[in-house]
């Protein structure tokens, strides 16, 4: 499980779920495709609501580390690529309701003019850490 760290000599990141660094476990890394609000059969989830699409995404996030024995404390690192900043702060508290303070990720946020399809949103890309002892290989 990754270690976060905030040092008291740099801006805070606050209550937005996510750490300033940290510490990475030993382990699988696994690198994910950017996740979007698709369900499973290719259908999209949330059409202009954002919270519901960050949640889609992170459910999909979810998906894939169990699918390799991971959890969400394992994601060490995610980049957030949304479309409009005002929707920014719902982003971030959606993303709270799946990290704890101590074990959130690194975080970065990237605001562009349009995503790979109209009607998304946001769309997540995180990088994880499986400790050996709970990976599992991915069945095809």
């Amino acid at each position: 499980m990754a270690e976060g760290f905030n040092p008291d000599y740099l801006w805070k990141p606050r209550d937005r779920g996510f750490n300033m660094g940290i510490v990475q476990p030993e382990g699988r890394i696994l690198h994910f495709t950017g996740q979007v609000a698709w369900d499973e059969n290719e259908r999209l989830v949330g059409k202009g609501d954002v919270e519901v699409q960050t949640r889609q995404c992170f459910q999909n996030i979810l998906t894939l580390l169990q699918s390799v024995g991971g959890v969400m404390e394992d994601i060490v690192s995610i980049t957030t690529y949304y479309t409009n900043p005002s929707q920014l702060p719902e982003i971030q508290h959606v993303r709270k309701e799946f990290f704890c303070r101590e074990t959130a990720p690194v975080s970065t946020s990237v605001m562009v003019a349009g995503l790979g399809h109209t009607d998304f949103l946001v769309e997540l890309t995180p990088v994880a850490v499986v400790p050996y002892d709970r990976f599992s290989p991915p069945v095809a």
